[in-house]
């Protein structure tokens, strides 16, 4: 049985974190109810009760399918080097 803190907290047992979804930074409210209270998880939000996701959704504008842009965001795609760049490169190293 979790027992409140002197600072008024309590550990969510794993067995309802699981079933609620819950994970930690997530936000969840008490809801009064006849019987007593009702732990929910809430959406996020911001500081001013914002979804702070919103300005994220949505659709890009690309003819790329979403693994090729997530390879040329990260960086993944190996650039285009052709023999005569080689053979312009006097240091000798490899750009």
């Amino acid at each position: 049985m979790p027992r409140v803190t002197t600072k008024g907290q309590v550990t969510i047992p794993k067995k309802i974190r699981e079933a609620l979804g819950i994970e930690p930074g997530d936000e969840v409210s008490f809801e009064q109810t006849e019987s007593g209270y009702k732990l929910r998880k809430e959406e996020p939000t911001t500081a001013e009760g914002d979804d702070p996701f919103q300005k994220y959704r949505g659709s890009a504008d690309s003819s790329e399918t979403m693994p090729d842009r997530m390879r040329r965001l990260r960086g993944e795609f190996p650039r285009d080097v052709s023999d005569e760049d080689d053979e312009n490169n006097d240091s000798g190293a490899k750009t």
